[in-house]
């Protein structure tokens, strides 16, 4: 089970014996110097206490704790078992159905002196009202500017003058083994500064988010940590604290953190958007093993092997076949399924790129045009119109051609259901995600406008719906 919890570092004497390990890689080249002062080890402790004391200086004053507020309508798990004993029941009764407010917490770091904050999609996705206090005592309301729960990123605004911002850096050029620093707000206590080594790059598949490339790090990530900056030894962001690997519920040694280059480019697209645009390519795809690449004539066991192809999508057009398996894309190599998934998503919508993939022993080099992908958690902006605030209890977004290609939709009109509020008056008339909403009361309906129109008044709505190859129609009456 991976939690993003964590567990204060306080075996000073590891720290201390980590830092004197990595004395050398920092200060070593100081060692030829003709001063003999230089080559004393506690000079080089020193000069390397004075690097972290700088970096600290430099990022602390741009992190911020940001502190939530969100309603919940049981009650909160840690008073529920009371409820559960009889004798507790017996006395005190049970307590009636109503609204319970919860408190949160999480950092972030300022990128840009106009108030826009860096932050993790897990720290304000419920949040009624967010408040971020700087390190110098300021406490601003913030605002959501979009949200993408798919890598756990989040883009809030403040107004402010005189705000100090980080410095973002090139996450590609981090290497294991490159010191790091991890600063955030733990359980609420004023800024925290830890330090390790980036252990491992590339990590998929850990089932924390469906976009995963994380730096893993022995920096110390506590509660209240998530959201805020990891930065290398010139002070310069390369990757966002996310979550742990915990099997003991405390803090074990392994953190992730969000590479900065893609935090950086889903921020913009949040920015400008409202939302995340990712490439889409069309393809079912899985790993490509030892026993596969021996069947594939292949030296190596890396590429991801085409099990599919979704007809009229962007890799169908371009001529990938079933059996290709992709070993580039846009001249980038292609080692694993996540790592195409994660190029492809990176890749601006209707570029066309290079694609190589092998075919009968031999490499072949395909023209594809990436296509928009569709979801449910592409819609980002703070949720104007999301099930939760809908009247109906129903999200919707545009038929655009590549989500009708995905849907099967071609040649149709109409919005596409893309998230249902549960207990609302759309999931009691069996109104699912994927559906399309083509008329309401016998009116056409072809946009989000005009279907925000027709749901705007009325006790009652005659829906007729398109799921697959199926239509019918269904009543849905708003909640009273």
């Amino acid at each position: 089970m991976f939690q993003k919890i964590m567990h204060r570092i306080s075996k000073a004497a590891c720290f201390t014996a980590v830092l004197l390990s990595g004395l050398m890689m920092i200060t070593g080249p100081l060692a030829t110097s003709a001063d003999s002062s230089v080559k004393d080890p506690q000079h080089r402790l020193e000069s390397l206490g004075q690097a972290f004391r700088d970096v600290s200086k430099k990022i602390s004053p741009a992190v911020v704790y940001i502190s939530t507020v969100y309603s919940m309508e049981s009650l909160p798990e840690e008073y529920q078992e009371l409820f559960e004993n009889e004798f507790f029941r017996r006395f005190f009764g049970m307590p009636k159905p109503r609204e319970y407010q919860r408190r949160g917490l999480g950092s972030g770091f300022i990128i840009n002196e106009e108030g826009y904050i860096l932050t993790n999609n897990h720290v304000v996705e419920k949040a009624e009202e967010i408040t971020v206090t700087l390190p110098d005592k300021r406490e601003f309301k913030a605002e959501v500017i979009g949200t993408d729960p798919m890598s756990d990123v989040a883009v809030i605004k403040i107004q402010g003058e005189n705000l100090p911002t980080a410095e973002l850096g090139d996450s590609s050029t981090a290497q294991v083994g490159d010191w790091v620093i991890a600063v955030g707000t733990p359980y609420g206590l004023s800024q925290t500064v830890t330090a390790g080594i980036i252990s491992a790059a590339g990590r998929a598949n850990i089932g924390i988010v469906d976009y995963e490339d994380f730096f893993q790090t022995d920096a110390a990530i506590n509660p209240g940590n998530s959201g805020g900056p990891l930065v290398d030894i010139y002070g310069r962001v390369i990757g966002m604290n996310t979550a742990i690997f915990s099997k003991s519920g405390g803090y074990q040694g392994i953190g992730f953190a969000i590479p900065i280059n893609m935090a950086r480019a889903i921020m913009e697209s949040l920015i400008a958007h409202g939302r995340v645009v990712r490439g889409w390519l069309g393809v079912s795809i899985q790993p490509v093993t030892k026993d596969i690449a021996d069947s594939f004539g292949l030296k190596t066991a890396e590429g991801a092997l085409v099990a599919d192809v979704t007809k009229d999508s962007p890799a169908d057009e371009a001529g990938v076949l079933r059996g290709d398996i992709i070993v580039s894309l846009d001249k980038k190599p292609v080692e694993t399924p996540t790592a195409l998934k994660n190029l492809v998503a990176q890749k601006e919508v209707d570029s066309i790129v290079p694609l190589t993939v092998i075919r009968n022993k031999k490499k072949k080099t395909l023209q594809v045009k990436i296509g928009e992908l569709a979801s449910e958690e592409q819609t980002g902006k703070s949720r104007p119109d999301s099930p939760e605030s809908a009247p109906l209890g129903i999200h919707v977004q545009e038929l655009t051609p590549d989500i009708a290609a995905q849907l099967g939709y071609k040649q149709e009109k109409g919005v596409v259901v893309a998230g249902v509020k549960p207990g609302s008056p759309a999931a009691g008339a069996n109104i699912q995600r994927g559906d399309l909403i083509q008329e309401i009361n016998q009116t056409l309906i072809d946009s989000v406008k005009a279907y925000n129109k027709a749901v705007s008044k009325g006790e009652k709505f005659l829906f007729l719906i398109r799921r697959g190859e199926n239509t019918f129609f269904t009543v849905i009456k708003p909640e009273q």
